[in-house]
């Protein structure tokens, strides 16, 4: 480790000192890294392009990447997770995610599923695991919005708690630290700490200055759960399925680049400095060395002021760009559906 750490941490890398990066403490007292680096690739780039920035974000600091099976890189992600360990970084010293796909929710799954995640991993266990979507419905990669998965069904929740018994086992068997959700509501949320064995350690869910999701941010803090971030720029590479003309651009909000030119930084690097003195922990993804190394000198360096962070909190627009149509599970829906709002689970 000391071998690695006197080839990164230079003034000429540009590195950042991990042990300099703050963390969330969750419930069993580990800790988190506050900013992690998402890897997927929005069906925009390929695998061995996100396990290149994975291996090269890690030298330059990074102990956090945030992973799913769905992904399809896993494997490739893998390689660069044991490159990086035989250079002297010890396994404890990464946090690993991963999650759950919606075709693998039954019993006889969960367990060969995250144990599949490892292999490609090449990983003796994760840190965190989450289940990726409420719903048990697939989609093929690179779908359109149209796409559906002719046996979708709706939330049910004893289905929901048969596979979260399964994490269960995956705790209790060694092979995964803590376990999450990821795209749930206030409802479904309720229901399941209600009912766990072992609690969720994490939600994690979209979060960025257009959609700040006030209720649901402060009911995961409340309820003893980290609140895990994506699209925490906007995610101006999302797929195309995800788009409507409705859509607005946090990057390009007067705030936030009034904010950004008061600083000197991109004004994606204003809503990672958001998120994280906010109290998430964002994962944004990128490819490119000059944007995931900014987002990790920002969480210390040159922080937001008060007045700033007020400032931002002001611009919500209740803007949901990952809407999820694809897992609708009958016709004449629209994507709300899936979301809960009027604070009861959607019927079947």
């Amino acid at each position: 480790m000391a071998n690695l750490n006197s080839q990164l941490f230079t003034p000429e890398s540009g590195a950042v000192d991990p042990s300099s990066v703050p963390y969330k403490t969750l419930y069993t007292g580990a800790k988190m890294p506050v900013v992690g680096l998402g890897t997927f690739g929005s069906d925009r780039y390929n695998g061995e392009a996100v396990a290149q920035a994975v291996k090269d974000a890690i030298s330059l600091g990074y102990r956090h990447i945030d992973c799913a099976a769905v992904y399809g890189n896993e494997d490739l992600i893998g390689q660069s997770l044991h490159d990086i360990q035989v250079q002297g970084l010890k396994r404890e010293d990464l946090w690993i995610t991963s999650k759950l796909w919606n075709d693998m929710h039954d019993e006889q799954n969960v367990i060969a599923a995250c144990e599949k995640s490892l292999r490609d991993l090449q990983l003796d266990y994760l840190d965190l695991y989450l289940i990726h979507w409420p719903f048990p419905n697939f989609h093929a990669p690179g779908v359109d919005v149209s796409s559906r998965d002719p046996h979708a069904k709706p939330y049910i929740h004893e289905n929901y708690m048969k596979t979260w018994r399964q994490l269960e086992k995956l705790v209790e068997r060694g092979l995964v630290k803590h376990i999450g959700t990821s795209n749930m509501t206030i409802p479904k949320l309720k229901l399941l700490l209600r009912d766990a064995a072992i609690k969720p350690a994490c939600n994690e869910m979209e979060l960025h200055p257009h959609f700040q999701q006030s209720e649901l941010f402060q009911f995961v803090i409340d309820s003893g759960m980290v609140a895990i971030g994506f699209s925490p720029i906007g995610s101006p590479a999302r797929p195309d399925r995800d788009r409507t003309e409705d859509d607005t651009v946090d990057i390009e909000d007067p705030v936030i680049i009034e904010i950004a030119q008061r600083h000197g930084i991109h004004p994606a690097v204003v809503c990672v400095k958001w998120a994280v003195q906010r109290g998430q922990v964002p994962i944004p993804f990128s490819t490119r060395r000059s944007s995931y190394l900014g987002n990790l000198q920002a969480v210390v360096t040159d922080p937001l002021t008060a007045d700033e962070m007020q400032a931002i909190a002001k611009i919500d627009k209740n803007c949901r760009l990952i809407k999820g149509q694809v897992f609708l599970w009958k016709d004449n829906q629209t994507w709300e559906d899936l979301w809960d709002l009027n604070g009861e689970i959607t019927p079947p």
